[in-house]
């Protein structure tokens, strides 16, 4: 790919997703765009570039974040926020809480969504409690394949048995058995796409809780700071962020005196 073109589409890219690709990501583009060479019938990353320009209705645009979007997540993925959470529910609980509002802002292909659907129903035990999880993404391709909740067995190591056989639904595929989430799980969930870089969001809030995990690292500080902003904005006092374990806001984003940290990875809106 020509490193004119690469600049061309990385800026479409941070222009629409706030994701910031570095030189070092011209391979990657190379071979994401390849695919939409393949499937559109275009010679060129030129000509690619030129299409993608000329497209009024916006889909291409989808497409092309789409491939470009990377989407890595599992089932109890770093499994202490999950913890964290069940006990901030029964906390809540037991406080007398009966309304629960959780933001999972980077869904991905909903292994996320599911496994704080199965964290919140294990925690409720059957109390009458009003609970959703609003799960989003900027990848309509990923939201479908949460919709489905339809997973290879493979993909399910990280659930526990008991767990495996309450929420999933074993089913019989040309290609050997998966396992479809239950309804139980998918009535907690809205799947909806929305853009991390470009706040406000439609969403009022206020949220109990907010999982933005393993997504700001692929922003710049502008966008993460605005992201981080708004996500004060709507949690509740005394609500929680959740962000990667890899992560810090202090190194993401400098000193944040909004947030208090409560252990890594874990903040509080302080009351």
């Amino acid at each position: 790919m020509d490193k004119t073109v690469f600049d061309r589409l990385r800026t479409i890219v941070y222009e629409n997703s706030g994701i910031s690709l570095s030189d070092k990501k011209i391979t990657l583009v190379s071979s994401r765009v390849n695919k939409r060479l393949r499937l559109l019938n275009l010679p060129s990353y030129e000509d690619y570039l030129g299409f993608l320009k000329a497209d009024k209705t916006g889909e291409e645009l989808v497409h092309f974040l789409d491939v470009i979007s990377t989407n890595t997540t599992n089932f109890y993925r770093e499994p202490v926020h999950f913890e964290v959470l069940a006990s901030l529910m029964e906390k809540w609980l037991n406080q007398g809480q009966k309304r629960f509002r959780i933001w999972c802002a980077a869904a991905s292909s909903g292994e996320e969504p599911y496994t704080l659907a199965m964290t919140i129903l294990e925690s409720i035990k059957g109390a009458r409690v009003d609970s959703k999880i609003l799960a989003t993404d900027i990848s309509t391709r990923v939201l479908a394949k949460a919709q489905a909740g339809v997973y290879e067995a493979e993909k399910l190591k990280n659930i526990p048995k008991h767990l495996l056989s309450r929420y999933f639904i074993k089913i019989k595929k040309k290609d050997g058995y998966h396992y479809q989430v239950s309804d139980k799980l998918r009535n907690l969930i809205a799947y909806r796409r929305l853009n991390l870089s470009s706040p406000p969001f439609p969403m009022k809030g206020p949220f109990d809780v907010v999982f933005c995990r393993n997504v700001m690292i692929y922003f710049d500080n502008a966008v993460r700071k605005r992201l981080v902003d708004h996500i004060y904005r709507l949690l509740k006092p005394g609500g929680y962020l959740m962000i990667g374990h890899s992560e810090s806001l202090k190194s993401l984003i400098g000193i944040v005196p909004n947030f208090k940290s409560v252990q890594p990875a874990v903040y509080i809106k302080p009351e």
